[in-house]
């Protein structure tokens, strides 16, 4: 599945249909009167989330969404039928922005959430409406209301209990490829991953949910290496799992590197609860034990020794993760 966070679409409702001039033709009935029927309302366009979608991929083809125009009145009092409505099916966290990103229109949270973006026009009014004592024969009758459209961006936000983050080749994507039934691209260079992947762990009659967030770089809530984009996926995630390479000789200013970035790009990120994971244990575990004790004495956040090679710590992980998430869960 390729994976796209944002779009833009273009979307318009349809067109109120006109109302009608007509009047009676019956034999023996000389003045029948006026019976034309009423315009058909124009179709909605129409917003519902689909928890089946983890993507906006299907908008790369397809960015023009316009509803149908109502029919116009008949003679007889019929009324024409109202237009289709456009029904769009987008991932729950989908946000929706006007043309320029400066105000947020919508936001669809809740799966089979609906949401009437543009609404049709109404139809026309027949001339049977405007006949009165002093006009028996009106010729009246008024246009449908006009559509409305609308260019605008859709912005994905991904749901997931746990947020994976830490510098580029710090062993994120092989740590979910062995928890989890995602298949990320992995191989020993940087930016490996290029969009978030999700993988669901399961135990018993419980899962998690957790992203692979494509490694960020200093400068990231700047949007260096497309991190202010990244770093959007984890603002509604519960926990933060930060993996560290401990054999790296840099390990505690690859920290503090991602440690700012959260700071800087805001949204309350630096504030999410912290899970460190010491990656690559089976490299050198008497450096990673002693990168543990010093790391130790910088804060209090829960830390673990893990090696996606021999998956030495990895049960205990993802274990103290599953319960960290059913106390949040339950608050």
């Amino acid at each position: 599945m390729k994976f796209l966070d944002q779009a833009k679409i273009y979307v318009a409702s349809g067109k109120g249909g006109k109302g009608c001039v007509s009047f009676r033709r019956e034999k023996y009935i000389e003045y029948g009167g006026p019976n034309g029927g009423d315009g058909g309302r124009g179709g909605d366009i129409i917003f519902i989330t689909d928890q089946n979608l983890n993507t906006l991929i299907d908008f790369r083809y397809q960015q023009h969404f316009k509803a149908v125009k109502g029919q116009d009145g008949m003679s007889k009092n019929k009324t024409g039928a109202s237009g289709d409505d456009i029904i769009i099916k987008v991932p729950p966290g989908t946000e929706i922005h006007n043309e320029d990103k400066t105000v947020l229109l919508a936001e669809l949270l809740e799966n089979n959430q609906k949401h009437i973006f543009l609404r049709g026009g109404k139809g026309g009014l027949g001339n049977s409406h405007f006949k009165s004592s002093t006009n028996q024969a009106p010729r009246q009758f008024t246009n449908g209301e006009a559509l409305e459209e609308q260019w605008i961006w859709l912005s994905l936000k991904l749901f997931a209990d746990v947020g994976i983050i830490g510098l580029p080749n710090a062993g994120k994507s092989t740590f979910l490829s062995k928890i989890s039934n995602a298949q990320p691209k992995v191989a020993d260079y940087p930016f490996t991953t290029l969009h978030p992947v999700l993988g669901v762990i399961k135990k018993f009659d419980k899962e998690i949910v957790l992203a692979d967030i494509p490694g960020l770089i200093e400068g990231a809530h700047e949007g260096k290496g497309l991190g202010d984009k990244f770093l959007a996926h984890i603002e509604r995630c519960k926990i933060l799992l930060h993996l560290v390479d401990s054999s790296d000789p840099n390990w505690k200013e690859n920290y503090y590197v991602i440690r700012k970035e959260l700071e800087k790009y805001g949204q309350n990120l630096s504030q999410k609860e912290e899970v460190v994971a010491f990656s690559k244990e089976d490299l050198n575990p008497e450096m990673t034990n002693k990168v543990i004790k010093e790391m130790t004495k910088l804060n209090k956040n829960k830390k673990f020794s893990i090696s996606s090679f021999n998956n030495n710590g990895v049960e205990d992980l993802t274990s103290y993760l599953f319960t960290k998430c059913e106390i949040e869960d339950d608050q």
